[in-house]
């Protein structure tokens, strides 16, 4: 298949950490069936009076595996296979949802630090879906360039932590935030950053929600090591290259679900 991203956008991911891709990812009656199965799920997280903020959807494909269908997407993985190579394993999902006037600050951080002793090397790509647009009126993320080299800062706590959607951030004195670059999509664009780059997001406190999917791969040379939690991965496209198990993309994740009945745990 035709590579989705050209050799300049490519070198300029793995120079910067990061890519804008400001062209729709999915044909739009597929976006538009995507919208309307992320919607579907947030009314049921709110019925069921989740104590959680919808910053917290994380893993919804382990309970939902209709998602499969957009994760293993031939739209998404011609631009996972650009920059990964063609053997590729899902790691995660993420609908990180921040509602109007009161989504919460996501602090700075990379991703990697949350990962640490799961997978070994520390290789992840994420596709940053935009399902509503993502500005600065209504907290887009936010990248600082060339800073996926080490993937593990040293942070400490936040100050209300309540205002936030993790309690630590990296040290300031770690990276400079005044070279961060904001990630503004329209819906059905994304961005791409690696598991180890530096980035955050800025409380919502406009009038617009801003919700994302964040789409997250490896290469299945990466080894994915059990921490006896029930946490799955699966094999996108391509073969495996380091032993791993993989988890059945047409079956809900039941031991999961059912070690989290009250709704899934604030992850990444």
């Amino acid at each position: 298949m035709p590579a989705r991203l050209t050799e300049s956008q490519v070198a300029f991911y793995r120079k910067e950490g990061y890519l804008i891709l400001n062209e729709p990812v999915f044909p739009q009656p597929r976006f538009d069936a995507l919208k309307a199965r992320f919607e579907g799920l947030l009314h049921e997280w709110t019925a069921k009076g989740v104590s959680r903020s919808p910053e917290h959807m994380d893993v919804p494909h382990f309970w939902d595996p209709a998602l499969f269908g957009w994760l293993l997407d031939d739209s998404v993985l011609d631009i996972v296979e650009s920059i990964i190579g063609p053997d590729i394993a899902l790691w995660s999902s993420h609908f990180i949802c921040k509602p109007a006037a009161v989504g919460k600050r996501v602090p700075w951080h990379e991703d990697s630090a949350y990962w640490k002793g799961r997978i070994d090397p520390m290789e992840v790509v994420t596709i940053w879906l935009a399902v509503d647009p993502s500005t600065p009126a209504n907290g887009n993320m936010q990248v600082v360039p060339r800073t996926h080299h080490n993937g593990f800062s040293q942070y400490e706590d936040v100050a209300n932590p309540e205002k936030h959607v993790f309690s630590t951030e990296i040290k300031a004195s770690e990276f400079d935030a005044t070279t961060a670059v904001d990630c503004t999509l329209q819906p059905n664009q994304c961005s791409l950053h690696d598991g180890r780059l530096i980035h955050g997001s800025a409380a919502n406190t406009g009038t617009m929600r801003r919700c994302g999917y964040t789409m997250r791969y490896m290469p299945t040379t990466v080894k994915h090591f059990s921490q006896n939690d029930a946490f799955e991965i699966y094999l996108a496209r391509g073969k495996d290259r380091a032993g791993n198990r993989y988890g059945d993309p047409t079956k809900a994740n039941r031991a999961w679900i059912d070690a989290h009945p009250d709704g899934q745990p604030a992850g990444h």
